[in-house]
């Protein structure tokens, strides 16, 4: 009798060569079945609600909903789905962001292709799946300062050339409350200016361009 267990995978990725290139990864294992595909996190959401798949393949950047939103409501909807972030996005706050939303592995795009199958393998053991490149990213993060919430749409206002006064408008707070917590940014990022605080910002994910 054959009792060999196939492994049901959900691909999420905006890009079509992206999902093809994916294929043709999984196809090469017997065990592995590619059961629906997702081209953003909504759709990712109904189809593993749908299809109940043992492993999610996420991207984190998609149109509609991004992947860590798609990764909270499909975690809060079943706590043990198990969700592989594949994405170019190397930043720490990025990173952080999708294995606090539950993700259990993340790959980097630009890494081996070899490092899928073993990352599906060690999700579907319950372990957690995070290379070197990765947790030495994540130990960037650990040695620096968190920027607070207000510091995070101050520099997302930053990131669109928004001057002080436009700022405190912006965010209904006085010119001077600005100040201060751009001088807290330029400190916590370890920086000299606004110029670097939006360059290391947007290294490391703490905010992104805006979609054309």
């Amino acid at each position: 009798m054959n009792t060999k267990i196939s492994i049901s995978i959900l691909i999420t990725d905006d890009h079509f060569v992206v999902r093809e290139g994916l294929r043709s990864i999984l196809r090469r294992e017997p065990d592995f079945t590619v059961v629906g595909e997702a081209a953003n996190g909504l759709e990712a959401v109904s189809a593993h609600a749908k299809l109940r798949p043992d492993v999610t393949i996420m991207d984190l950047r998609m149109p509609v909903c991004g992947g860590v939103e798609a990764i909270r409501k499909i975690r809060a909807a079943d706590p043990v789905a198990r969700i592989l972030v594949l994405s170019n996005f190397e930043g720490d706050e990025d990173i952080h962001a999708a294995l606090t939303a539950g993700a259990m592995g993340y790959l980097l795009k630009h890494s081996s292709g070899d490092q899928v199958t073993p990352a599906i393998r060690s999700l579907m053991l319950g372990k957690r799946w995070i290379p070197q490149e990765v947790a030495g990213h994540l130990a960037s993060r650990e040695r620096g300062e968190i920027l607070s919430e207000r510091e995070r749409e101050i520099v997302r206002l930053l990131v669109l050339g928004e001057a002080n006064k436009q700022i405190a408008s912006a965010l209904g707070i006085t010119e001077q409350t600005v100040k201060s917590h751009v001088k807290n940014i330029l400190a916590k990022l370890q920086v000299r200016d606004r110029t670097e605080a939006v360059t290391v910002a947007l290294r490391r994910g703490i905010v992104h361009l805006p979609e054309a």
